[in-house]
């Protein structure tokens, strides 16, 4: 085939499966989290019953199941806890934004007076705000809802996938090379899930420590926010120093105060992610810097901010699928950091020509 065709025909397929994920991704980005807290869930329950004697798996799934819900839920209740100590101090937040303001109209030399918060939040509809925050409550609440009996469902599902796929592929070379690619694929997602959930733990409370230390009102909160945010790869820990830097703006009368912020939020995850996170990661999560900002730019565009939470395992899933295949292992390898998207790797479709 004429490599013109070809490429025509690739760029068409990734468009199709683009507009695809695009149009449902009401219905899969619930599916999509649901299968991540099932794979953590499941990996949770296999470490348990490895490394805790006499811990049956019976046992171990039930108990790994409430810890991730535990953890879950705990986090709901630190946010909704320290949402009200936000609003309890919003008077000095607010008198201190009108002074940032009026100092940021006098340095800028900006015409007429500088506005107040008070008069900007009156220029707004406080009826269409508050149903549009009501709307945007029912929306997650549903939304937790869905992922919830998706997960129900995963259990009972998944203990049925082996003997679906052993019937699916048969026998002979295809159904070992099929399922040394999910387990690799499983591999790969429950190494990614670990080492980013204990780096996360590690930045969190070193950041939470700094930051009670600091001064900073609910540091709690934001330690948190920080949690959640080092899970989008590559700009989530950005934002994260950002947002904790410009509220320190807001509390804080001096720059240096700002200034010391700043650095005790940076500091830890400079620290930990050029140290410690290599040493974890291994090859883990093998994909190029250029590579994920890409994949966090266009999962993000489809999927939202679920799109960009699971950017990385869901480019490093499909850096190995396509690194099985001869005519499709060439953007696997381009995908990769090292030029190597599967070491020791199987041709599926070698595997599939033996088999018949």
């Amino acid at each position: 085939m004429d490599w013109s065709v070809r490429a025509a025909i690739w760029l068409i397929a990734v468009g199709v499966i683009a507009a695809v994920l695009y149009l449902l991704r009401d219905a899969l980005t619930p599916f999509a989290l649901a299968l991540i807290l099932w794979l953590a869930i499941d990996s949770l329950a296999a470490q348990l019953d490895k490394r805790i004697p006499y811990t049956p798996r019976w046992l171990a799934l039930p108990i790994a199941l409430v810890l991730v819900l535990g953890m879950v839920t705990l986090t709901g209740w630190v946010v909704a806890a320290n949402l009200g100590g936000l609003a309890a101090n919003f008077p000095l937040y607010e008198t201190r934004l009108d002074r940032l303001i009026a100092e940021l109209y006098v340095s800028l030399r900006l015409p007429g007076h500088p506005p107040t918060l008070a008069n900007l939040i009156a220029r707004m509809d406080p009826a269409a705000a508050a149903a549009q925050v009501a709307a945007g409550l029912q929306g997650l609440a549903s939304y937790v809802a869905f992922i919830l009996i998706y997960l129900a469902f995963l259990f009972p599902a998944a203990a049925m996938m082996p003997r679906k796929f052993n019937a699916m592929l048969g026998h002979g070379e295809a159904r070992i090379a099929a399922r040394e690619v999910m387990g690799r694929i499983h591999k790969s997602m429950e190494r990614y899930l670990w080492v980013q959930t204990v780096v996360s733990l590690m930045i969190t409370g070193l950041t939470y420590v700094t930051l009670m230390a600091l001064g900073l009102q609910n540091a709690l909160f934001w330690a948190f926010l920080i949690f959640f945010l080092n899970f989008i790869p590559t700009i989530g820990p950005t934002i994260a120093v950002v947002l904790v830097t410009l509220v320190a703006a807001v509390q804080f009368p001096t720059f240096e105060q700002i200034a010391t912020v700043l650095v005790g939020v940076a500091i830890w995850p400079f620290l930990i992610g050029n140290l410690v996170l290599p040493r974890m990661a291994s090859d883990s999560l093998n994909l190029s810097a250029v590579v994920m900002l890409l994949a966090l730019s266009i999962w993000s565009a489809i999927w939202g901010l679920t799109g960009a939470f699971l950017a990385a395992p869901l480019t490093v899933m499909l850096m190995i699928v396509l690194a099985q295949f001869h005519s499709t292992r060439w953007i696997a390898i381009l995908l990769s950091a090292d030029g190597k998207p599967t070491p020791h790797s199987t041709d599926l479709s070698k595997s599939e020509s033996g088999s018949n």
